[in-house]
């Protein structure tokens, strides 16, 4: 078995594995962010950059906000011009 302690590089995750660690990663931020050494921290930064950028070529509607979160959106759905 190959020691990859930078994980498996994204591209060849399954879409199905490439959610759930993304999910992790954002579950284990703020305790990273905190409690964690520099290196940790710049580790878990450019793994999770990896994984969101891989995911959001996959997904790219995913990344999409709502129409309605943004000014824009809301002005139009309240039916107000600019």
């Amino acid at each position: 078995m190959t020691h990859r302690p930078e994980g498996i590089p994204a591209p060849e995750l399954s879409d199905s594995d490439l959610v759930r660690e993304v999910r992790h990663l954002h579950l284990t931020r703020h305790d990273t962010f905190l409690a964690g050494s520099e290196d940790a921290f710049e580790t878990h930064t450019q793994r999770m950059l990896e994984l969101e950028r891989e995911y959001l070529r996959r997904f790219p509607d995913a990344g999409s906000p709502d129409p309605r979160r943004t000014r824009a959106g809301r002005r139009r759905a309240a039916g107000v011009a600019g």
